[in-house]
């Protein structure tokens, strides 16, 4: 029997407030918007699309609200065939609200971003049923508690985990960290975390031999991976020429588990996900720039 779904996301979800300038302004200064746009992103949701969009089978199970903003979300996760029937609905929450001002010249991107009181992860949902069928759960840091009970129930099952964090300041970090089987993180945040000198380090400190890689991803040089804590690989990123880089990262860790839900290695996986991150950064919005597996199979 196969699984229900290949890719479960319980993470994230957000209403993008995009606004395209030539160049992102100094402190008290104007600048003149060249074009406005809403989007559905986040970090749970856009890996969610980014799957989708290779033919893989999608569920969302987080917390959303009953206002208008969940609503708008829900309908864009629907048009791109994910399944939300397992989504909790509170008063108090909903979608993470961002807005995004993308410079074009140099190509920027700042985020600022507004929390709900409750979104993430539900502490005790999904049913365990929804999980330990599932072929690959996404988890990030938002909704910590609920994301451990999940990480920990797929663990146990042998259900393979992708992780997109990016704050440690959570409560139980290191307990969820230490579940993950296929750690896949920014150059940034993992040099800060390991208190390496560069990528490669980093990858190397965050292995453990519970784990089956660890993916550190270096935006247009593409990433390293390792899959003894030993070895370091590189995988380079094509050329491109950037409009947007707003939700690569998401897009890169949707592809993965995609991949990773087909059966495929390691390796595979990294080299499709950086294509396709690559790809997303030619296009404007997060979700809205994920690239098809048609789109994909050209670059390949």
């Amino acid at each position: 029997m196969s699984a229900p779904f290949d890719l479960l996301g319980l993470g994230a979800a957000a209403i993008d407030h995009l606004l395209y300038v030539p160049d992102y302004p100094a402190a008290d200064t104007k600048i003149t918007v060249v074009r406005s746009a809403q989007q559905c992103g986040g970090l749970a949701a856009t890996a969610l699309v980014a799957a989708a969009r290779l033919g893989a089978r999608c569920a969302y199970a987080g917390v959303l609200g009953r206002d208008d903003a969940s609503a708008f979300v829900a309908q864009a996760l629907t048009a791109e065939g994910i399944d939300l029937s397992h989504v909790i609905r509170l008063p108090n929450g909903g979608p993470v609200h961002s807005t995004i001002i993308v410079g074009a010249a140099p190509p920027t991107r700042n985020i600022f971003t507004l929390f709900p009181e409750i979104t993430g992860a539900h502490p005790e949902h999904p049913s365990e049923a929804l999980i330990v069928s599932t072929r690959v759960l996404h988890i990030d840091h938002l909704g910590v508690d609920g994301m451990l009970r999940a990480a920990r129930i797929a663990r146990a099952a042998g259900v393979a985990i992708v992780s997109d964090l990016e704050k440690a300041s959570a409560p139980n970090f290191d307990g969820l960290l230490a579940l993950v089987d296929h750690v896949v993180m920014s150059e940034g945040f993992a040099i800060e975390l390991t208190a390496s000198i560069d990528a490669d380090a980093a990858a190397r400190a965050l292995w453990t031999p519970a784990r089956r890689a660890v993916v550190v991803t270096c935006g247009d040089r593409g990433c390293v991976f390792t899959t003894d804590g030993i070895t370091v690989h590189r995988q380079a990123a094509p050329r491109v020429t950037v409009v947007d880089t707003t939700g690569c990262g998401d897009v890169f860790h949707g592809i993965y588990g995609a991949m990773l839900a087909r059966g495929e290695s390691v390796d595979t996986c990294v080299r499709v996900a950086t294509i396709g991150a690559a790809l997303k950064a030619t296009k404007p919005g997060a979700q809205s720039g994920a690239p098809t597996w048609a789109e994909i199979s050209a670059a390949l």
